[in-house]
């Protein structure tokens, strides 16, 4: 059985006036027992006392519609039922355009990959506010953070490495990430996630910048995951960073492994559902069906179910 909950008014003081529906319906019997038939030609006539009960029902109808129309004037309210609804997760892509991008992955370079892989990841993540960053020597926030993805999906020829300006061709990883972390906190609801895909070193991670750009993006509750799409070993900067921050720093070997690590970064980061507090809601509807019922009796009774004394 559904759950019937409470209903309380925005302006009860007004059912005070229920008074009156109350007196008028006392008032009408007391005056329907106090009326004479009159027989027509000394023709003896029964006595029908459910037709007496049918008729001071039908006569009591307008009160109750003057009931209904002071309910409805009071302002019924009810709390809604409590609802569970996804938490956004704010995600930030970071994608590496240098000119190293342009080497071959796959059937195609590893650019290509990063932005396939990206695609079957959104597919995962309906509901999250995600950004797109290019970097290189410098950076570029593509798209902001935004629920509506069609923007990222659309990105990827527009700054392939063959494409992007001169200045986007080295690697600053350090700088990419302090550019990411400026607008990750500035969302104050949902968790903050950063996505570096990049197939290379960074000069400006050396020297304990690692660790100091580390204890910033963890204070700030930012977590990185890092894709190096490249042969080699993992930058040991690059794994202090995601291991600080609860991160982790994946090597693909191919474009198959690179979408299941999408995946892998997917279910460590599952959606978390939270419970929203219950609103008030109008509840006109079940007392203006009742006025509604009430007032097609009474309109079918006005036809022809009435006292007569001749």
């Amino acid at each position: 059985m559904p759950e019937i909950l409470p209903v309380s008014f925005g302006r009860p003081i007004l059912l005070i006036a229920l008074v009156l529906p109350i007196l008028l319906i006392y008032w009408q019997g007391r005056w329907a027992n106090h009326r004479v038939s009159l027989p027509a030609d000394a023709t003896l006539i029964p006595r029908r006392k459910w037709l007496g009960r049918l008729l001071a029902i039908s006569d009591s109808l307008p009160a109750l519609i003057l009931a209904v129309v002071i309910v409805i004037l009071a302002g019924p309210q009810r709390l809604s039922i409590p609802q569970a609804r996804r938490a956004m997760t704010n995600i930030e892509l970071c994608v590496d355009v240098s000119g190293s991008m342009l080497a071959p992955f796959g059937t195609g370079t590893r650019y290509d990959g990063s932005m396939d892989a990206i695609n079957s990841f959104l597919d995962k993540r309906q509901g999250d506010a995600v950004g797109l960053t290019f970097f290189g020597n410098n950076v570029l926030h593509w798209v902001p953070l935004t629920n509506d993805i069609s923007a990222i999906r659309h990105a990827a020829p527009f700054m392939s490495p063959d494409k992007a300006p001169p200045w986007m061709g080295g690697t600053e990883i350090g700088k990419a990430l302090m550019a990411c972390r400026e607008l990750l906190v500035t969302r104050e609801e949902g968790d903050r996630l950063i996505i570096l895909i990049s197939d290379g070193a960074s000069f400006d991670l050396d020297n304990g910048r690692d660790e100091e750009i580390a204890r910033l993006l963890k204070r700030d509750n930012i977590t990185v995951y890092s894709i190096h799409i490249a042969g080699g070993d993992v930058p040991e900067e690059i794994i202090n960073i995601t291991h600080y921050t609860g991160g982790e720093a994946f090597q693909p070997g191919d474009p198959e492994s690179l979408k299941a690590m999408f995946t892998r970064i997917d279910s460590m980061n599952r959606a978390k559902m939270v419970q929203t507090s219950a609103q008030v809601l109008d509840a006109f509807g079940p007392w203006c069906v009742s006025g509604l019922s009430v007032l097609g009796l009474a309109t079918i009774a006005a036809m022809g179910l009435r006292y007569s004394p001749w």
